[in-house]
């Protein structure tokens, strides 16, 4: 069996990111190892722990009732490795080459990446940022395990689980682009928000997801024509059609930086959408963490304010 002195604690990352990430060739890019050279750190913890530990199926490599066992206490050595780390050394952006990873949506990206890649560029030029796309399910477990170090979007579910901080809050409207016989007035009747042959965006963000619901709480029935998995792709199909979107203020805002679309108020008051920024209480003092958030908050929530 092992014992302290002749374990050492790289492998220990090889198991947490196996069991993470349910495959040799995806803990490989996790840690930046080859798959031979996590094959071999596998078969030496297997040695150690007299286990096979994982074993390939279908789905992956799936944990043996002993590495289910080990897999708090392995968590929580790691974390207070990574700890002490961070109480040793500062983080200078001017000089750092840490890798970040965020999850926000594609409708953030358009809207956030361009400053915070322009902020970047010119505080941390070798700081390498990676979007990534979670479930909402699993962004928790990603932000404790150092999968994730940040999340962006509307996301009230996480509230209760991760420290965060809200970056500014949006009203809803009705893009729409420019017609001949199209409404002058600056909001819509709901007589003409119904006759609107609308499209629908299922984003990941709730507030997106809970808008048809919400809207027919209100006594009001849209006929949806399209339904489309992007916020991306939305400018062009507008553009050319006669479909209209419900969506926040500022993006629509975005989208009509050329002057293509009508911007409706709704006939209804509906609640805003909430942007909040998150990260867990794991890395509160982690200094590359905390200067990233910095970073972000002051960014969005001056976006925020329309400056």
């Amino acid at each position: 069996m092992p014992t302290f002195h002749n374990m050492d604690l790289n492998l220990l990352r090889v198991f947490q990111a196996v069991l993470d990430e349910r495959s040799l060739t995806l803990a490989g890019n996790r840690l930046h190892l080859s798959q031979p050279a996590v094959s071999h750190a596998l078969n030496r913890l297997r040695e150690l722990f007299e286990d096979p530990l994982f074993v390939r199926t279908r789905d992956g490599m799936q944990p043996t009732p002993t590495a289910l066992e080990l897999a708090n206490p392995i968590a929580r050595a790691l974390q207070a490795v990574q700890e002490a780390l961070r109480l040793a050394g500062g983080f200078d952006p001017a000089v750092s080459e840490r890798v970040f990873r965020v999850s926000m949506t594609d409708v953030a990206e358009m809207v956030f990446l361009p400053p915070i890649c322009e902020h970047l560029r010119l505080q941390a030029p070798n700081v390498q940022l990676k979007v990534v796309q979670v479930p909402q399910d699993q962004i928790v477990e990603s932000l404790r395990t150092g999968r994730l170090d940040l999340a962006i979007g509307n996301l009230p579910a996480l509230k209760d689980a991760t420290r965060h901080a809200l970056l500014f809050n949006d009203a809803y409207c009705c893009l729409t682009r420019k017609a001949p016989g199209q409404p002058r007035h600056k909001t819509l009747s709901v007589e003409e928000y119904q006759a609107l042959s609308h499209v629908q965006v299922r984003s990941a963000e709730s507030s997106h997801s809970q808008l048809a619901q919400v809207l027919q709480e209100r006594g009001i029935v849209r006929r949806i024509a399209l339904e489309i998995p992007h916020f991306s792709v939305l400018p062009l199909i507008l553009l050319q059609s006669d479909l209209a979107a419900t969506l926040p203020l500022r993006i629509s805002k975005l989208f009509n930086a050329g002057g293509q679309f009508r911007i409706y108020g709704l006939p209804v008051d509906l609640p805003a959408v909430d942007v909040t920024l998150h990260w867990h209480e794991e890395f509160e003092n982690d200094g590359g963490n905390r200067w990233l958030r910095q970073l972000v908050l002051d960014l969005l929530q001056r976006y925020g304010r329309g400056a």
